[in-house]
């Protein structure tokens, strides 16, 4: 297993559930992840890739183990979040054409290990776009016009929280209110942190800016069929802002190539993260390496 280290980063290249049983209890303070998203996407070759599986259930019974040891190694009182979204049933893999309940299925995974399910945001996302990118029958104008009981809406993104019950012992204040957004424009009002707050809260994030991610390009194989698309930084930014304090230690099983520990670090968190694809870990370590670099440069200026 390779590892790559830091004072703010540490960064491990192998599966997530083998090198989180050697962390103890109550090691981190946040945890925020884009799972793989059962069997829609393989990810590599590798029998300890979750996405690469046969069927949703063995998808279900791999990311067990995992749900486990976030609950043994998240501290009391504090959160996990996870991105997701609701699956295309597909008539060739499936025998159906729909739409299968992923989101509701980690929500029930989290909660049978003793998770609390603690909040959902729906993130917006353009119906065309995802009609362009997939192809798919029930988001076609055609379809409309010839038989629209086979239409449906497009699928949005979540970002589901889930706490860890007990007592948060390192309160997350906000003394001097928000006053940095992360979206596509700014809120104005008399109160900057109010209005902030509003667009936070809300239960639809309208405003992520899609495109706002790190380089994916870098981490592709020559060979790699595959699906690289990681979380975009205004969703890591709110939600690290809303859930994790300065100095606090935050987790990504699936690291990728970085972005949750190039946020986390850039907001002055300490980040742990695991990636089992080397390609990928190649990437992060680099852009873990840029944005611990950053402050230095723009010191010399």
């Amino acid at each position: 297993m390779r590892q790559e280290h830091s004072k703010n980063w540490s960064l491990y290249n192998g599966d997530c559930v083998g090198i989180l049983k050697n962390f103890e209890d109550n090691s981190f303070d946040y945890s925020i992840f884009s799972p793989p998203f059962a069997s829609l996407y393989t990810y590599s070759d590798s029998i300890n890739d979750m996405g690469n599986c046969k069927s949703d259930d063995e998808f279900y019974k791999h990311f067990k183990f995992l749900v486990k040891e976030l609950y043994r190694t998240i501290k009391a009182g504090r959160l996990v979040s996870f991105h997701c979204m609701l699956i295309p049933a597909m008539k060739e893999r499936d025998g159906y054409i729909g739409i299968k309940d992923f989101r509701g299925d980690l929500i029930r995974m989290f909660q049978a290990e003793g998770f609390i399910f603690h909040s959902e945001v729906t993130i917006w996302k353009d119906p065309l776009i995802e009609a362009v990118r997939t192809k798919a029958l029930g988001l076609m104008h055609k379809q409309l016009c010839k038989d629209s009981s086979m239409c449906r809406q497009g699928l949005p993104d979540y970002v589901i929280s889930m706490r860890k019950p007990g007592v948060n012992e390192n309160f997350i204040t906000h003394d001097t209110g928000l006053t940095c957004y992360a979206g596509a424009v700014t809120p104005e009002g008399d109160v900057l942190s109010h209005e902030i707050w509003r667009k936070y809260a809300s239960p639809v994030w309208m405003d992520i800016r899609q495109t706002n991610t790190l380089n994916k390009m870098p981490a592709r194989d020559e060979k790699d069929e595959k699906h690289i698309c990681p979380l975009q930084l205004d969703v890591i930014e709110r939600c690290l802002t809303l859930w994790s304090n300065p100095g606090d230690v935050v987790f990504s099983p699936f690291g990728g190539i970085g972005s949750e520990g190039y946020k986390s670090v850039e907001m002055g968190r300490k980040s742990v993260a695991t990636e089992l694809k080397s390609s990928y870990f190649d990437v992060a370590v680099k852009n873990m390496q840029m944005i611990e670099n950053k402050p230095k440069q723009l010191e010399l200026f």
